[in-house]
């Protein structure tokens, strides 16, 4: 979630706020003043250290990964060639197990990214993990910088699940070790995925996303959710369809080798978006008892409007698992299906919020 959207998205649930507001209202819910529903706050505090917990686990791992292979690179003298030559089958090991613990540290974080982005005390470890750019972008850039072990320093280079999927799968040339082939298994010929990690670079990026990792699960256990907070997290992350389905159509997963985005290769920003939504169901549970008191029409359709939103992509990434390719026309006419129906979902939980005086945080 880039901290730009934000006010345009607030904006389109206000308005929908307003349009709701308009009319006759004899047969709508009056202001609630003073609940006498509670909101499960703590499933969703739950929820989020169960998440943290798994992510921090994956990422010591990927960090012990990262000084095994590049203690395999120090040993050679960082001649790359020389490494394959000598140690190929150990080096493609390293890699091949890191690629597997990337595997499952991206839905550890995708799951609980809808609160991790959408609250606003934790939002700052959503940029640094998986939603902030590089320098080039100033607006929406990671706050840190990279400090190898040779003593140089990437500046803010981009977040962690970036650096991490695009130099273990080689999309990202600036990540990857110098003249030196990529053929992992010894075939004669480099596949894609096939790729070398400069291992200094590796080495920091791993050690740096553990660190940050850990600091979000310390964050997590001390966080306690208020219902400001689960309302921030529906209205902020729920219509954020059309760019997450933009990445999808700009991935591999639609455009094949003509992809321009350079992520989104070892996991489908499809699978992104039902774990997103799984976590926003999640919070909509949370504070569904509250929002049926104002109006209980409302908070089945919103329920049922977030339930079908959370199916729909999550039968697109079945489909898409077992086979079906999607072109780039088809991914631009269910991504504006899914935005459109985000955006009344918001409209709903913001018109809930002010009915029961819950302020929505932009951040």
């Amino acid at each position: 979630m880039k901290p730009a959207r934000l006010a345009t998205l607030l904006a389109v649930a206000t308005a929908a706020l307003g349009a709701a507001g308009c009319g006759d209202d004899s047969g709508g819910a009056e202001t609630t003043n003073a609940a006498t529903a509670h909101a499960d706050l703590g499933a969703i505090k739950t929820y989020l250290s169960e998440h943290t917990q798994a992510l921090a686990a994956e990422t010591a791992e990927l960090s012990e990964q990262g000084r095994a292979y590049y203690g395999l690179a120090r040993a050679a003298g960082f001649d790359y060639a020389k490494l394959l030559e000598s140690n190929r089958e150990e080096v493609a090991a390293v890699l091949r197990d890191a690629k597997a613990t990337y595997a499952r540290a991206n839905p550890a974080y995708e799951e609980m990214e809808g609160i991790v982005a959408g609250v606003p005390s934790l939002a700052d470890y959503d940029v640094i993990i998986d939603a902030g750019s590089s320098g080039d972008d100033p607006e929406n850039a990671v706050p840190f910088d990279l400090e190898l072990p040779n003593g140089k320093t990437l500046k803010q280079p981009g977040n962690f699940m970036f650096l991490t999927e695009t130099a273990l799968y080689g999309t990202n040339d600036e990540l990857l070790a110098k003249g030196a082939s990529a053929d992992l298994d010894g075939d004669g010929k480099v596949a894609f995925g096939e790729a070398l990690p400069d291992a200094g670079i590796f080495l920091a990026t791993t050690r740096d996303f553990d660190k940050y990792a850990r600091e979000l699960d310390s964050e997590a256990a001390g966080f306690e959710p208020s219902e400001s907070d689960a309302f921030s997290a529906l209205v902020i992350m729920t219509p954020t369809m059309s760019e997450y389905f933009e990445a999808w159509k700009n991935s591999r997963f639609v455009s094949g080798s003509k992809a321009t985005e350079q992520a989104f290769v070892a996991t489908s920003r499809l699978s992104d978006i039902a774990d997103i939504l799984e976590g926003l169901v999640l919070t909509y549970d949370g504070v569904e008892p509250l929002v049926a008191e104002a109006d209980p029409q409302q908070a089945r359709q919103t329920e049922q409007g977030l339930a079908s939103l959370h199916d729909f992509a999550a039968g697109l990434r079945d489909k898409e698992e077992a086979g079906r390719k999607y072109s780039a026309e088809e991914a631009d006419t269910l991504g504006s299906r899914a935005q459109q129906q985000a955006e009344a979902i918001a409209g709903q939980i913001t018109q809930a919020a002010a009915r029961l005086n819950v302020e929505i945080e932009e951040g």
